[in-house]
C-alpha cells in the first residue's frame, strides 16, 4: 500500500504541477502525434482551449457506436476524451471520468455545463469524478453499469494493475468493450526504471510488458485481446533514453470485449462469414476490427468463432451479419493477417 500510494504521489505532483502543458512533456509517449479523425474535429472546435492545453494521451481511444451508451474514462484528466465521447454518446448517454488529479479533475468539472451547452444538450451528460482507478467502487461506478471502458495513456501509470482491470472486468456490462491507447514495453522493466519519478510521469516507467498483460488478462477471463494498431515511441532525451538502456516501447491501441462464455483462448473455424453492412460514423466504407480484421461494407469475409461473436453479440450486431453458427467446427482457424485492398475511414484514429 506504501509503494502504491508513492506512485500516486508521484503522478499527482508530475500532471498537477511539473507539467503546465502538454508541451512541457520530455518525451512524445504521452502525446499522441496522430491526425485527428475528421468527425471529431468539430467537436474539438467546441472544447475550451484550458481543456486541451493540458492534455495528455498516446492515442485516440474512442471506438464507434457510442450513441446512448454508458461510457467510462480513467483517468479522463482534464476531459477532452470524456467530452468527445459525450458529443458522440449523445444527450441519451452518459459519460463518467476519473482521476485521481485534483488540479485537472477541476478544469473538466469548471467546464462541463459550457461544453454542454456547446453540444446543444439541455444539461450535462458528464460526470468528473476525483478517484483512483484501482478503486472504482469508491468512485461509485456499480457492477454491470458500463457499456464501453476507454483510457488514454494511463493505466501503465497504475501502480497495481491487476486491481484495475479487475475493476474494469466488474463494472462493465455483459458483452461491453474495453478500448484504450497506452504504452508497452518489450520486456520487463528494472526496479529502477520503474521507481523513476519522471520515467513513471513519461509514461515508460510504468509501461506493460505485452506478455505480462496477455496472461493478466487471460487470468481475469479475457481470452482473446486485440491490437487495432501500434506505432514505436522514441526517446530522444538522451538521459532518459540512457536509464532506459535496451528496452523499446511502442503505444498500442487495444480492444477487447467482455464474452466470456463465447471467446476461446483459440481462434477456431466453424465455417462462419461476417459482412459488414456499414453504417458506423467515420467508417462508412470499411470497420476496423483490429490489426488484421478489416471489414470492407458488404465484402463478406471468413471470420473464427471469436471475431464472429465480437461483432455480432456486441452492440457492433446492429452493423454486421454473420452467416453460421457454432453448430459445426472445423478446427484451429489460421488467423493471418488480411489485405487490404481499402483504407477505413478515420473514424477509430489510431496511433
Amino acid at each position: 500500500m506504501e509503494a502504491t500510494a508513492t506512485v500516486h504521489d508521484q503522478v499527482r505532483t508530475y500532471y498537477g504541477e511539473t507539467l503546465t502543458t502538454s508541451a512541457d512533456l520530455k518525451t512524445s509517449a504521452c502525446c499522441s502525434e496522430e491526425s485527428v479523425p475528421d468527425h471529431h474535429k468539430p467537436i474539438l472546435s467546441l472544447l475550451p482551449d484550458e481543456v486541451l492545453r493540458t492534455f495528455y494521451g498516446c492515442g485516440s481511444p474512442l471506438p464507434p457506436a457510442l450513441d446512448g451508451c454508458t461510457v467510462l474514462d480513467l483517468g479522463c484528466g482534464t476531459g477532452r476524451d470524456a467530452f468527445v465521447a459525450a458529443a458522440l454518446a449523445g444527450p441519451a448517454g452518459r459519460v463518467i471520468g476519473v482521476d485521481m488529479t485534483e488540479a485537472q479533475i477541476e478544469v473538466a468539472q469548471r467546464h462541463e455545463a459550457a461544453v454542454a451547452e456547446s453540444l446543444g444538450f439541455s444539461a450535462p451528460t458528464t460526470s468528473f469524478r476525483l478517484g483512483t482507478i484501482e478503486d472504482l467502487a469508491a468512485a461509485g461506478i456499480e457492477d454491470a453499469s458500463v457499456d464501453v471502458v476507454i483510457s488514454n495513456c494511463v493505466l501503465n501509470l497504475a501502480p497495481d494493475k491487476e486491481a484495475v482491470f479487475r475493476e474494469i472486468t466488474r463494472v462493465l456490462k455483459p458483452g461491453g468493450e474495453l478500448y484504450f491507447s497506452d504504452v508497452f514495453a518489450d520486456r520487463r522493466l528494472s526496479a529502477e526504471v520503474q521507481g523513476d519519478p519522471v520515467l513513471v510521469g513519461e509514461c515508460l516507467g510504468g509501461a506493460m510488458y505485452g506478455e505480462d498483460f496477455r496472461r493478466l488478462m487471460a487470468r481475469l477471463g479475457w481470452a482473446d485481446v486485440r491490437t487495432v494498431s501500434q506505432r514505436p515511441i522514441v526517446v530522444e532525451d538522451a538521459a532518459l533514453a540512457d536509464k532506459l538502456g535496451n528496452a523499446s516501447f511502442t503505444s498500442r491501441t487495444i480492444r477487447a470485449f467482455k464474452l466470456p462464455d463465447l471467446i476461446e483462448d483459440r481462434c477456431e473455424d466453424y465455417g462462419q462469414v461476417a459482412i459488414y453492412r456499414g453504417g458506423l460514423v467515420g467508417q462508412r466504407h470499411a470497420f476496423r476490427l483490429d490489426d488484421h480484421h478489416l471489414f470492407e461494407k458488404d465484402r463478406p469475409m471468413l471470420v473464427c468463432g471469436n471475431s464472429a461473436a465480437m461483432v455480432q453479440a456486441t452492440r457492433y450486431g446492429a452493423y454486421f451479419e454473420v452467416i453460421g453458427d457454432r453448430s459445426t467446427h472445423f478446427g484451429l482457424f489460421d488467423c493471418e493477417p488480411a489485405p487490404e485492398s481499402v483504407e477505413a475511414d478515420r473514424g477509430t484514429g489510431c496511433c
